[in-house]
């Protein structure tokens, strides 16, 4: 929540598992995670996971994970665990 967030370029979102089942957000598309620019669910792992729009693994209840938009435009994303599930847009201006 909010399905569509709009945030002005270098902001820092994080998204908090307020759930009792996991959630792993990241961008589209399933499952290779490449729509946001340097992303890719095989980089999830090396010295380059923290430039991904990937959180690289399931958040518990109770866990979050940030990223910082560096990159403006539309970057929608997904839960890749619990896919087709939860989509979003995060819009960077």
């Amino acid at each position: 929540n909010p399905e569509t967030l709009t945030v002005k370029q270098g902001t820092i979102v994080t998204f908090i598992n307020d759930d009792s089942k996991e959630h792993w957000p990241a961008t589209a598309v399933h499952p290779s995670h490449k729509v946001y620019p340097g992303s890719d669910i095989e980089k999830c792992g090396s010295n380059e996971e923290s430039k991904l729009f990937d959180a690289c693994g399931g958040l518990k209840k109770g866990e979050s994970w940030s990223f910082t938009f560096n990159e403006v435009g539309e970057w929608s994303y997904h839960d890749h665990i619990n896919f087709p599930g939860p989509f979003g847009k995060i819009i960077v201006e």
